[in-house]
Formats: structure tokens, sequence, C-alpha cells
């Protein structure tokens, strides 16, 4: 299957907006994904949702608090940070391994962005990160399939299982088994409700899962699964 996300050469920008913590340790790969968000707009990105639906719509779902801690990884310039913001939740954090993707963020919201926390860190070899505070939700939409080493997946898992409280959610929003094999010209790693559930492990229970037809800007559609989880074991 072709890639039909967009591809842009690379090219580095960086954040100096006050309220954002970011790792030396990304510059390469932080590089290379500010190119995919300065060379074009990046409201014509292959994965930019106008509204952030499902994942608002499960988010809500969980009835947490207006002040629950939820960490949006590799949030990109997602509007999810902004729609979070119009229903009332006050403790976001947006994480993404482009500084030039959260600016994007930051400039949107304006005076809103006190009400979140920006770190520019890597998923998978995190440094601030280590020290982010436990969270109450987990929200990871087309992130974590773009981690093909088993490595890097442990990595992954072994951060998430840190950070997320007992009782927290767990919302990963990947291509599935049908979705596409190439995304912004790298290659992505596919997966089921069973394969997401076998990574977290028997500490956390499935809530939720669905099959979603995302239509990219350009009209083409990927194919997601959408789950939820609650950690029940530590």
């Amino acid at each position: 299957m072709k890639d039909t996300c967009n591809t842009n050469k690379e090219e580095s920008c960086s954040i100096t907006d006050k309220g954002c913590r970011t790792s030396n340790s990304t510059e390469n790969l932080g590089e290379y994904w500010c190119g995919k968000y300065t060379d074009v707009d990046y409201k014509t990105l292959g994965w930019y949702e106008e509204e952030s639906t499902p994942s608002i719509d499960i988010i809500v779902e969980t009835k947490v608090a207006k002040n629950a801690v939820i960490f949006n990884v590799g949030a990109g310039s997602t509007t999810l940070i902004d729609s979070l913001l119009e229903k009332g939740y006050t403790n976001l954090i947006a994480n993404d391994i482009s500084s030039c993707a959260l600016n994007n963020i930051k400039k949107r919201i304006g005076e809103k962005q006190k009400n979140v926390e920006f770190i520019t860190d890597d998923l998978v070899k995190p440094t601030l990160l280590n020290d982010l505070q436990q969270v109450d939700i987990w929200n990871d939409r087309a992130v974590m399939h773009f981690f093909i080493d088993e490595k890097d997946q442990d990595n992954y898992f072994n951060l998430l299982n840190q950070k997320v409280k007992k009782n927290g959610f767990v919302i990963l929003s990947e291509f599935n088994l049908e979705g596409a094999t190439m995304c912004s010209g790298l290659p992505v790693k596919r997966y089921n409700t069973e394969m997401l559930q076998e990574k977290l492990g028997a500490n956390y229970k499935l809530l939720k899962d669905f099959n979603h037809d995302y239509k990219m800007p350009n009209g083409e559609i990927r194919k997601y699964v959408y789950t939820l989880f609650q950690r029940i074991g530590l």
C-alpha cells in the first residue's frame, strides 16, 4: 500500500516560549518531525483532525474529574487539546518529539496554555518524561504504531507502566490490521485489540474497543483500532 501521508524535507526548528520543557536528546528525530510541521500547512497533514473525535468522546466517557491529569503523547498539533480546554479540563500535558508541532498548539490556544504543560521529549528514549508525575489518562492516537522495533515498544510500555495511576485509563488508537503499512515515509506496526492487550498485560482491563475509519484531509481513509483500558493492578 502506498504512503499517502505527507512527506517533506527535514527542517530544524525550536521553541522558546515559557512553559515548554525540551530534551536535547530528541534533536535528530525532532528535526525530522519539525520538517513535517513547518514545510506545509499542518492542517493538510495526513493525521490532522479538525475535530478530535472519537478521542474526546472516549475521554469524556471515563468520567475523570476536570482537574485530572490527562497526558497526550505524541500530541503533534492536535485539536484535542483545544477541545479538552473548551470542556473545562484544566490539567493537560502535551508531549511530542517536535517542538514545532507543540508550538502550533500554543499559538492556537493563547492564554489557555496556562492549563497545559508542554514537554518535548522522546517516548522511547525519555529524559524529561522520567520525572513526569503519574497521570489519570494516557492518550495515544497514531503514535505507538511508529515504534516497529521491539526494544522501542518495550521502552514505551515501561514508561506507560511507570506513569499511569492505579485505576487510571489508557487510550491506544493505532492503525488496525487493515490499515496502512507506511505513514509519513516511515514504516508502522499495525495492531488489533488482542495485540494491544498483550502489550499492556494483565494489569489492564479492556473497557471498550472499536474500529474507526478516519478520513484524511486529502479524502483518503485510514483504518484505526480505538481501545480504552483501565489499570486494575500495579
